[in-house]
Formats: C-alpha cells, structure tokens, sequence
C-alpha cells in the first residue's frame, strides 16, 4: 500500500490524496493485487530467482502485460529482483539515488517487498512515495524523480517498457531534500 513521506515527516495513506498528488505530475498509481496462489508466494519469499522462477511469475501476470500492451504500447518486459545479497548492490543503487529522469517512461509493478520513489514538484517542492507489493506506478518520460531502497533489503517487480534505450537516467543536478 501507497505511503507519501514529506521532507517535515508527514505522511499520508489516502489512496485518492495520493492519486491526485501524483496525477499533477502526470503519474499514474494503481492497486493491482500481486500474485497469491501458493507456488508465486512461494516465489516471491524467495530471496533470488533464476530466469526460470522470474518467467513463471512473469507468466501469471502476463494479463497485465496485455492489458499494457494493448492500451500504452509496452512492448517488453522483465522482472528485477534486488536483495541484500548482490554483489556491487550499494553501487547499483547509487545510479539511481540522485534526482534524474528518463526519456522512456518508467513503469513498476511491484509484486514483493518496497522502494521508495522520490519526486520533483513544479514548485520545487518534494516528497517520496513508498511503493510495496500490488502497487504499480507509471513516471511518464522527463519526470524528475529519483528511486532508493531506504530501510528495505529487497523488493521483486516488473519493469514494463516500451524502449529499453530510453532508461538510461540523464541526472539533473537538482538537490534532494531528503538525505
């Protein structure tokens, strides 16, 4: 479930509040219920997965990918599984802590564990949006945002895109206010 933190330290669960907020930004956020039939749970307490393990749970989502195709144009779509245990993951993450944005939509759909999203407003204004499993999030191209794992040591989602080329992040040199 959806929780928005502000730099102050409020937060706000409201689905609808949240919705609106993000909808300004042109973000979209849904809840779309992960997999719970015992072999995806199963999967999904996993810490890793192997291709074959990431393609099942591909497989009992493909309705959603569908659906994706059909009414936005995704034309591929992997599965990221991020846990404690990954060689370089302090590194890898650091690409994608510092305010950037992409010129391909990023789309989550978050099946296990969090993240947090952080976001740019137009008046500068910012906050993080906590995303865990059922929530899937759509950042249009060219917003500004940034992704961190926080307190969370694992998370397993779906990467939706239309053009993987596009994902490369283009940082913006804009200072966080969260730190």
């Amino acid at each position: 479930m959806a929780r928005m933190i502000f730099p102050d330290g409020k937060e706000n669960t409201d689905l609808s509040f949240i919705q609106a907020r993000l909808s300004k930004l042109g973000i979209t956020l849904k809840r779309w219920p992960a997999p719970e039939d015992s072999r995806a749970r199963a999967l999904l307490d996993q810490q890793a997965l192997n291709d074959a393990e990431k393609e099942e749970l591909l497989k009992g989502v493909d309705n959603r990918f569908e659906e994706l195709k059909r009414d936005k144009g995704y034309a591929t779509r992997d599965m990221i599984v991020i846990h404690e245990a990954i060689p370089g993951l302090p590194d890898m993450l650091a690409k994608f802590d510092k305010i950037h944005l992409h010129t391909d939509d990023e789309v989550r759909y978050i099946l296990a564990g969090k993240g947090y999203f952080g976001f740019v407003e137009p008046d500068n204004k910012q906050f993080l949006l906590e995303v865990s499993a059922g929530d899937y999030i759509n950042v249009p191209a060219n917003t500004e945002h940034w992704f961190e794992m926080k307190d969370s040591k694992r998370i397993k989602a779906v990467r939706y895109f239309i053009d993987t080329q596009g994902w490369t992040p283009v940082y913006t040199q804009r200072a966080m206010l969260f730190g």
